[in-house]
């Protein structure tokens, strides 16, 4: 394991489990042990209580045998306990940065599922199969002691289900991948579906839709198929081998017994440990498939955190003032190599109103991301206040950032809760951020004013009410840095002069606003104007110098630079 690896989440989580896991494995040394009482006790009784025909040594095996089978009982029910307790505490240590991760990377569910897997696997039968499948070779080694042509029956059996496992893991690894693969892809279609459901219900788009989720989810379906009849049928061979190993001990047994060379004693007695030794290879057999699953998992998350997992919180710095600086910055969006802005420079003093525009795909959105820090760049520096942007806590830096995506996105929960971003609500911040955005009479409408439910189980909101709502979000704690993308785009003329104000508001209180829009005419108003043509910034300066050549109409003999569309 590399040094980087030590820190990974991962690797938090399960050090934070190995003790535990230790003590299971105690537990399984100590079970394993007790396991050989029933065999033991049947060699007793064949070839000294049946033979001495003593009444007290039957009554004192008896009374050996039930203590040490109550043992047994208390170790299992507490291996099982510990084990339950081991997925959750793995689950509790890495669920933070799991779901912190999610919400970094927008990847929906599937980490989190993946985690669940991985949980559900430390908390099963088959994580128990593969502590006990190391005593195989103990209990191997007993048949040996008593007979050596026992122990090599109970040898080629251990061996025969060897190679069935991996038979079992070849012919099942990939299948089963293609099946995950499918399935993933199905549910991350129907989550994409779920967001937009207003306009695939309205536009009859469901029948579609179905058929592109089915060809994904019978696929799925398919490779599961295939894969759980190989399983099956390999699993159905595996049974067989071990009860066809132990028929082969009675009958070595029996002919030894025979010929006097044994007794019946020892048939039974090697019978049952060939049993248990070859129970976990085909218990590990049969719930190989969630091996399989719970390796899978492992493998994605741990690439998932790897990515977008946090580090270390850095030390605080002091309250930003507002000042942005972008130097020679190329950036895509995350997992893209190809940048989609190209050599950024600007420098944006405390207290300026800024407006971005230009035509559509020209990389406006990005380049609001970047300036809140929700995007890494490729290369280049991004500072505010002179401190590049993992040099701050997200923590102590988001509540002096306000930010308004494109699309905005309200979570279940009330009003307040929403505006204020799910901390600690201060009313009196509420209230005042509602009213900067003009969304305060447009709450009070609400069934419930600000402790009205959003989303499931509550009301659904318009397009304007949660474009208010998300500037109120945005406004709210009146942020150093605010940046707008599109604010107006489901607002009315009120709803467009409210933003004019608020951004008049929160500059005369030296606060920085970059406003991002499609037209120029929409960000009248503004200290200073950037253009971005296909991906470079073409434009930037004062409004008044830059305004009149992004809308200015060319001469039929000049080439077309104006950005309104």
């Amino acid at each position: 394991m590399s040094k980087s690896d030590l820190h990974h989440p991962l690797a938090k989580g399960y050090a934070q489990a190995r003790s535990a896991l230790i003590a299971v494995g105690v537990f399984s040394l100590c079970i394993n042990l007790l396991m050989l009482t029933s065999p033991l006790y049947m060699l007793q009784i064949y070839d000294r209580v049946l033979v001495s025909r003593s009444v007290d040594t039957l009554l004192l095996l008896s009374v050996v045998a039930l203590g040490a089978l109550v043992i047994l009982g208390v170790l299992e029910t507490l291996r099982a306990r510990v084990l339950v307790r081991v997925g959750a505490r793995f689950d509790i240590s890495i669920s933070e940065a799991v779901f912190e991760s999610v919400m970094k990377s927008g990847a929906g569910a599937q980490p989190l599922r993946d985690l669940e897997t991985i949980r559900t696997f430390l908390t099963g039968r088959s994580l128990t199969a593969l502590f006990d499948a190391p005593w195989t070779p103990l209990y191997i080694a007993l048949v040996y002691v008593l007979h050596p042509w026992l122990g090599h029956v109970s040898l080629v059996g251990a061996v025969m289900l060897f190679v069935i496992a991996l038979i079992n893991e070849s012919a099942t690894r990939d299948i089963l991948k293609k099946s995950t693969g499918q399935m993933m892809l199905a549910n991350q279609f129907v989550e994409a579906g779920s967001r937009n459901a207003a306009s695939i219900e309205a536009m009859g788009m469901v029948s579609g839709l179905s058929k592109v989720w089915h060809r994904w989810h019978d696929a799925g379906l398919a490779f599961n198929a295939v894969a759980t009849d190989r399983g099956g049928a390999i699993g159905g061979v595996a049974k067989f081998v071990r009860i066809t190993v132990q028929i082969a001990i009675l009958s070595v047994g029996a002919f030894l017994a025979i010929n006097e060379i044994t007794t019946a004693g020892v048939m039974i007695a090697a019978s049952i440990i060939t049993g248990r030794a070859l129970a976990p290879l085909e218990s590990a057999i049969s719930g190989w498939r969630s091996f399989l699953q719970a390796r899978d998992a492992r493998s994605r998350l741990y690439d998932h955190l790897e990515q977008y997992s946090g580090t270390d919180e850095p030390m605080a710095l002091p309250p930003p003032s507002g000042r942005l600086v972008f130097e020679n910055v190329f950036a895509a969006p995350p997992g893209v190599k190809k940048p989609v802005l190209a050599a950024i420079s600007f420098d944006i003093q405390p207290g300026t109103t800024v407006g971005l525009t230009g035509p559509s795909a020209a990389g406006k959105s990005t380049l609001a991301r970047l300036i809140v820090g929700a995007w890494k760049q490729l290369s280049g520096d991004i500072r505010l206040d002179g401190a590049e942007f993992s040099h701050w806590s997200k923590s102590l830096l988001g509540p002096h950032i306000g930010y308004l995506p494109q699309e905005v996105e309200l979570l279940p929960g009330s009003v307040a809760q929403n505006i204020a971003r799910f901390g600690q609500a201060d009313a009196d911040l509420v209230v005042d951020a509602a009213k900067l955005a003009g969304a305060h009479d447009t709450i009070q409408q609400l069934p419930n004013g600000y402790e009205t439910m959003i989303g499931p189980g509550g009301v659904n909101l318009s397009g304007g009410q949660r474009q208010r709502i998300g500037l109120a979000r945005a406004f709210y704690g009146r942020p150093a840095l605010v940046v707008l993308d599109e604010p107006t785009s489901n607002l009315d003329a009120v709803g467009e002069f409210s933003v004019r104000a608020a951004i008049a508001e929160l500059k005369a209180n030296g606060h920085t606003v970059v406003v991002v829009a499609h037209r120029p005419s929409l960000v009248g108003g503004v200290d200073k104007m950037m253009v971005v043509q296909q991906g470079r910034l073409t434009h930037f300066g004062p409004t008044a110098e830059v305004m009149p050549q992004v809308t200015r109409r060319p001469t039929p003999l000049e080439p077309c630079t104006e950005v309104s569309l």
